[in-house]
């Protein structure tokens, strides 16, 4: 064997195994031990072909430490969604009729302002830290509300249920922008306030390994005053914190950062101190060139929501581009500006939007001149973007089954009893499984659900 001792194993998985380290390519080891240790992170990965696969697969079955996925069923990484909007769940799949501007003051501005009610808030954020789960994501990044208890409701739920959270108190004090009753009170309460949420999520009885993590969150350019903006950006750097936003999400959106700014949202949130290797910027369409340039020397990251683009931004995100630049890339789900909380389905839904990209809409326009060429995504990349593509984002070492990265996974289960998931094991390649499962997986598919070497579901 090698150094690895078996008393630093926890316990080791053989499974039919899917996972994408490398972006525009997957691999699929059937049979594949995944050896796991007390700290919930993999310590090693044995390829059947491997010598000493067989005396490894031995010794720990003796100690009673494999745990078998059955053949038919396929293990993958667990998802990561890079842009949740908690407190709009019951929201979900209202209003999408709307311009972005109406949507807000109609609907979620409204209800964002009920959590300052703390019992209203635990129930919501108790079943959509559940819902993520059995959708499957393992690592969810979080926008509450603007009241900091009800968004350390939030945190306390991810790390009691063992997800991997990250959860920002909203700021946002525009009195232009921002209802009356819906804005923080002043740039010094709100600042004082948040930072005392980094402190109380840090300090969560239980959180000692970091499984929740504060981030800051300015809502977006049009929401926050200069001096909320550079509030916010010392706590970045005071704290070294993650940080996430909106970022040239829709006309209306980047129209206002030029007209008041003369800038644009990147380089407004660099001005501000707000870029960092573990920025989160959900949307991102109206990129410059020096925009994308900036993104990759901050080293940060994109979070692609792809069907509430469809929604609300006017436009749509150069997918295709920016990956063959070099930009961190990954997904969200953008409850409730989309509706489904389901990565799969962003994973499906971004290659259906640089397909429709690529090709064009107006049937009144010569096919050859109709679309952008050469836009499409194929479903191997969007999976990288769910799950390794996310974990570069969040500079964290999830996404991937390799030595040193968490143990955050899931089963898939195929089945003609329930959901529209089936294999053909004489017919479908293990590309064609992997492309059905994005097409096709639903909850009911999603067996069983580890975050942290922790079983959480199933």
């Amino acid at each position: 064997m090698t150094e690895l001792t078996l008393d630093t194993i926890d316990f080791a998985i053989l499974a039919d195994t899917f996972h994408a380290p490398t972006k525009g390519s997957f691999e699929f080891h059937s049979d594949w031990l995944i050896l796991v240790d007390r700290n919930g992170d993999i310590a090693a990965t044995v390829d059947k072909n491997q010598p000493h696969y067989g005396d490894w697969l031995a010794a720990i079955a003796a100690q009673n430490k494999l745990r078998t996925v059955e053949k038919g069923h396929y293990l993958l990484p667990g998802l990561v969604d890079l842009h949740c909007h908690a407190p709009q769940w019951p929201q979900a799949g209202k209003g999408l009729d709307l311009p972005l501007y109406e949507w807000l003051q109609n609907y979620t501005f409204p209800l964002e302002n009920r959590y300052r009610d703390n019992a209203f808030a635990d129930d919501i954020y108790a079943d959509v830290v559940s819902t993520l789960l059995a959708n499957g994501t393992t690592s969810a990044v979080y926008f509450a509300s603007i009241h900091r208890e009800s968004s350390e409701l939030l945190a306390q739920h991810c790390l009691t249920q063992g997800q991997r959270g990250f959860v920002g108190k909203v700021n946002m004090d525009n009195a232009e922008q921002c209802p009356d009753f819906y804005r923080e009170s002043s740039v010094a309460q709100a600042l004082a306030e948040t930072e005392q949420f980094v402190h109380n999520v840090f300090a969560l009885p239980g959180n000692d390994i970091g499984l929740v993590s504060p981030v800051i969150t300015p809502r977006f350019v049009p929401s926050c005053t200069p001096q909320m903006l550079r509030g916010l950006g010392d706590l970045v750097q005071k704290y070294d914190l993650h940080m996430q936003t909106h970022c040239s999400e829709s006309d209306w959106a980047r129209d206002y950062a030029q007209s008041q700014f003369g800038k644009t949202d990147i380089e407004i949130y660099a001005e501000h101190g707000l870029l960092n290797r573990k920025s989160v910027l959900a949307h991102s369409i109206f990129l410059t060139e020096n925009d994308v340039a900036m993104i990759k020397d901050y080293q940060a990251g994109i979070g692609h929501c792809p069907l509430s683009n469809m929604y609300f931004a006017n436009a749509a995100m150069q997918t295709r581009e920016l990956l063959d630049a070099g930009v961190q890339i990954g997904l969200g789900s953008d409850i409730a500006g989309a509706p489904v909380p389901s990565i799969f389905r962003a994973a499906f839904d971004a290659v259906s939007h640089s397909r429709v990209r690529e090709d064009g809409v107006n049937g009144r326009i010569d096919a050859a001149l109709r679309g952008e060429a050469n836009s499409r995504v194929s479903y191997v990349e969007a999976f990288w973007m769910a799950t390794a593509g996310g974990g570069q984002v969040l500079d964290s070492k999830v996404g991937v089954f390799a030595p040193g990265y968490h143990f955050d996974a899931l089963v898939i289960e195929p089945s003609r009893d329930f959901g529209n998931l089936r294999v053909y094991s004489d017919m479908d390649s293990p590309r064609d499984i992997l492309e059905k499962v994005i097409a096709l997986a639903s909850r009911e598919n999603i067996q069983r659900v580890w975050v942290q070497g922790r079983l959480v579901r199933g």
